[in-house]
Parts: structure tokens; C-alpha cells; sequence
């Protein structure tokens, strides 16, 4: 990724996160600008604190090297923050990992896929706080039977294949 298009990411997600009610900041350090390595974003609502280490991609799967992301996890154990790694496919919305969840390679560094980031991946809204996830596994029973509601699961079923928008299936849900 370029550096241009980097930091137009990282303002991106700064707006985002101001938006969504954080007290953000972009770090201006971050990169190569200072010896010491600090996450690209710095975020916090009042109650969670956030380091994050912002990468986005056209569509391969996302780097990082392994040294970057020890030393998001030293600083945000230091400041007080939870590090996690922010990772924008083109087309698609942020989504978070902590470090720990990230896939190691054999040499050290790590990687995210963008079929990892969609299907495993904190999306932004659950990141701020908006929603909560729910899998399909997770649904509870809405029918007094042993299983899932089957019209729950059919709407969430649709929402996956991408037949209906979330809104569409919300309405759906309510009637």
C-alpha cells in the first residue's frame, strides 16, 4: 500500500471512529517518523482505550511484521490500551483482530485474508459498541422448540448469501 493511500486510510478510520463518538487521535509519529514505534491510531469512549494498528489492502492478503505488531502490543500494555490490528479491504469496512488472533507465519510476521477479516473479523459496528455479533450457531430459540427459530435462521441464512441488506432482514424480523 502506498503511503498516500496509508494515511488516507488511516484519517478515514479516525473520522469514522470520531464519528461513532470516540476521543480520536491519529498518531503523528507513527511510520517511520520517530525511532519509537507507536500505533497508527489512539481511541477511547471513556470506558475501552484502543491502539490500533491501522493496515489496509486492494484485495491480497495484509502483512504485518511481526516486530510491528510486538510493539503495538508492548505500548497498549504500557498506555493502558487494548492493541488491536485494523484491516480495510477495498470495497469492504474495517475490521479488527487483537494480535493474538492474527495467523502467524513461519517466519514471524503475520497475515490477514480478506475471507478471515469478513467472516471472523470484528466489524466496526461491534468495535464502537453499535451491536453485538451474532452467528447463526448463536441464534437462541424463538419457537419454544429444542432448535433455532427457522424463520430467524432462513432471514440470517438470506443476509449471508447477500439475497437481503441487514435493513430488509430487520424488517423482516419485526413484523
Amino acid at each position: 500500500m502506498s503511503n498516500a493511500k496509508g494515511d488516507r486510510r488511516e484519517r478515514e478510520l479516525v473520522n469514522e471512529l470520531d464519528d461513532a463518538g470516540f476521543a480520536v487521535m491519529r498518531a503523528p509519529a507513527s511510520g517511520s517518523a520517530t525511532e519509537r514505534e507507536l500505533p497508527d491510531v489512539l481511541a477511547g469512549d471513556g470506558e475501552t482505550f484502543y491502539a490500533v494498528e491501522a493496515k489496509s489492502s486492494a484485495g491480497d492478503p495484509i502483512y504485518l511484521d511481526g516486530e510491528e505488531v510486538e510493539a503495538l502490543v508492548y505500548f497498549s500494555r504500557n498506555f493502558g490500551a487494548k492493541p488491536r490490528v485494523g484491516v480495510r479491504f477495498d470495497r469492504e469496512d474495517w475490521y479488527f483482530f487483537h494480535p493474538g488472533d492474527l495467523h502467524r507465519t513461519d517466519g514471524g510476521n503475520y497475515r490477514v485474508k480478506k475471507e478471515t477479516a469478513l467472516s471472523d473479523g470484528t466489524d466496526f459496528a461491534e468495535f464502537t459498541g453499535q451491536s453485538e455479533k451474532v452467528t447463526l450457531d448463536e441464534v437462541g430459540d424463538g419457537g419454544g422448540g429444542d432448535g433455532p427459530d427457522e424463520r430467524v435462521v432462513n432471514v440470517l441464512e438470506a443476509v449471508e448469501r447477500g439475497d437481503v441488506s441487514v435493513e430488509e432482514a430487520a424488517a423482516m424480523l419485526d413484523e
